[in-house]
This record gives C-alpha cells, structure tokens and sequence, in this order.
C-alpha cells in the first residue's frame, strides 16, 4: 500500500464546505493542522459527528477561553532541554514536535507553536543526563510523535540508550500505529532496529495512542502484528472524550479489539484542561461511570486499564467516583507519594483534580529546574513567530 499523503491546508479538504472551510482556518492559525489521506479515508463524511473526523478535523470550539497551554507544568519537568525526569524512574526525551496527523485534544498543542522549541533534533543534552542517573531505567521518546522521526534517527538513539546499562525499557510514544501503519509494516529497517535492541532483558515498548475502535483496520493489525513479531510489546493509552469515545459501548470495543489484537489497554486519562480542549470536556463522576460500564463489556484482559489524570503532581488513579466523593491515589508521583489514598468531595461538574475542594493540600506546585525553557503558559495565547529574532 502506498505511503499516504500529508495535507496542512484545510481547503485541500474537499469534503468540507467551503463555508466551513473559511470558518475553520482562524483555527489553523492558532493550532496548527495536519493530516493524511489514510486517516481521512476512515471518515464518514456524511456524519457530521462522525467521532474520527472530530480527532482531527478543527472545530470552532478551539477558539473559547479556556485551560492552558501546559496545563501539566511540563516546563518545570526539564532537567536540561529535550529531557523531562519527573517521575524517579522514568525519563522522556521529546525527540519530534511533528506527529502523523494532529489531534485536536492533544495536551501538547504548545509543541506545534512557531515560538517553542522543546523538541530537539539533537538529543546529546538528554543522554548525558539519562547516563549520570543510574535510577532511570526506562525513557520514553516522545514528541510529537517518535515514529514520525526518520529510521536511521531513531536507531541512533535507541542504540545509544542501549549502550546504558540501567536503561531496561525504551517506550516509543506514537500514533503512528493508526495514522500510518503501513511506516511500520513496510520499513525493514524500523523492525530489524526492534529486532536488535527489544531483547528478552531489555524490551521496547511502543506505546500507541488509540481512541477510538474504528482506528483499528487491518493495515493497522498488520503493523500490530510486525510490531509483536520483531519483538516488541504494544500497549495503548486514550483519553475520554466528549463526542468521540464517551460511550461504554464504544469504550469497551475499543477494549475488546486492543485485547484480540495482543495490545494491552494500559491507561484510559482525563482530558486535560489544555487550551483548544472545551469541546472534549467531560466532569469526572461521568467519565468513571462511562469506563466502568465499558470495563463490565470486557474480559480480564481489558479490564487491566487504569483511569488517571496526568496532573502537574502525578498520576493520579480514579479508584472511585461514588455518592459524590472521589476516591483517588497516586500511581505516579513527583513527590514520592506513592499510594497515597484521597478522599475529597466530588461536585457533579468537576472535570479535573484541581476542581475538587481541598485538592490543593495534597501537592506542592513545583518549580523549574532549568531556565532554559520556555514556560509556554507566560506566552501570549496567540502564537508568535520568534524565527526572526532567532535568526537576527
């Protein structure tokens, strides 16, 4: 099958009425757009709440006040640029700041901004880091998306993290799976660099981003299936969201078919409260009770799912939504708090940690560990092009 063809304007979206078409490109000027004819040819365009269209196609709600661009404070995670260490363990090297198609909920909008640089081409800074932390054991490469980077790049930097012995675990962080499986099922060299480096000892993760069942065609079993036999383990994460998977029927085919297909449902997130995010907005009491129904459709095997809000302070695990309270832990923590049970009022249209009373004596808001990079959420909220003043 050929390799698809990547579209950035929206008027070469023929589908759409023109009308429409100029309504959405004040959007594209905020949030950048992309996307390709394999993933477009999943639409159905005669649904306009088709839920693949609404991944990636704008919509006019991106333009209404609210969340942040770093609604996560990942600028306070960077050690040096290029590599985030929050959690002790674990490290991420943001390799790419492009992905296969752009999600419209994706909580690292900021990274297609043309005023920020967090992405690097040059990964040096965050190796030299990862080797003088003998605690980390896994990283994850990340962006953006790490699949989209050139093969020859990524087994560059998989071949060095190799040559550290602590690192156990490399995750690739990736879409790719659904928007373009055929990169992976058609490039030799990509699996023999997993067949090489995902060993017995030391595995490779690709950690894929599926939101929803109808993403799960047979080109992209057939990269599942590549992925499985040079020797990798698939896992998948999704947030739930309002217009796409925000129904336990949906949720739980989703569950079923990962769970066919040797892919393990690992987290199901909370949205977050990302600038552009509005219209994907569930409270929480709601999308328990959705998850929960979805879990009840399921085997064992998707029920292995965790539902989690990656907050500024950690993970935290929605163990319980019942006669409004919430009940929560943290199943990552910046802080070493581990384990640690919360019990705290639930209003019926909190849809985030920090909407829950007392949430705020829980966790220290943290600082940054190096100034050199931008904290994104002091920007303007238009983007800026800053190119010129880099180049003058």
């Amino acid at each position: 099958m050929p390799q698809p063809k990547y579209i950035t304007d929206i008027d070469r979206i023929k589908w759409i009425p023109e009308q429409e078409r100029n309504r959405l490109k004040q959007i594209t000027e905020k949030f950048v757009f992309r996307v390709n004819d394999y993933y477009l040819n999943l639409i159905d365009w005669s649904d306009p709440d088709d839920p693949i269209r609404k991944l990636v196609i704008p919509n006019e709600g991106e333009l209404l006040e609210y969340g942040r661009w770093d609604a996560s404070d990942e600028d306070t995670n960077y050690v040096v640029p290029g590599c985030q260490h929050k959690y002790r363990t674990t490290a991420l090297l943001i390799v790419s700041e492009v992905c296969g198609s752009y999600c419209r909920y994706c909580f690292r909008k900021r990274l297609f901004r043309n005023d920020v640089k967090e992405a690097l081409s040059d990964v040096e800074p965050g190796l030299r880091y990862i080797a003088k932390h003998p605690d980390i054991n896994n990283v994850l490469l990340t962006g953006g998306d790490s699949l989209i980077l050139a093969t020859p790049k990524l087994r560059g930097i998989i071949q060095r993290l190799r040559e550290l012995d602590h690192v156990k675990i490399i995750r690739l962080g990736s879409k790719i799976p659904v928007f373009n499986p055929m990169r992976i099922y058609e490039d030799e060299e990509l699996l023999e660099t997993i067949r090489e480096y995902s060993t017995p000892e030391k595995r490779i993760y690709v950690m894929a981003h599926i939101n929803h069942p109808r993403e799960i065609t047979e080109e992209a079993r057939k990269g599942f299936q590549a992925l499985h036999e040079a020797g990798a383990i698939v896992v998948n994460q999704t947030p739930v969201l309002k217009g796409i998977n925000d129904d336990p029927a949906v949720l739980g085919e989703l569950l079923d078919q990962l769970s066919w297909a040797g892919v393990t449902p690992y987290y199901f997130f909370i949205n977050r409260p990302v600038a552009g995010n509005k219209e994907f907005v569930l409270p929480l009491q709601q999308v328990y009770r959705i998850v929960e129904e979805a879990k009840a459709r399921t085997s064992g095997l998707g029920k292995r799912v965790r539902l989690s809000m990656s907050h500024t302070s950690g993970k935290i695990e929605i163990v319980a939504i019942e006669n409004g309270k919430a009940y929560l832990k943290y199943h990552q923590s910046r802080d070493e708090q581990y384990g640690k049970f919360m019990v705290l009022d639930c209003p019926d249209d909190a849809a985030w940690f920090d909407d829950l009373p007392g949430s705020e004596n829980f966790w220290i808001k943290p600082s940054k560990k190096t100034e050199a990079v931008v904290s994104v959420n002091e920007l303007p909220d238009m983007p800026q092009d800053l190119r010129a003043f880099r180049n003058a």
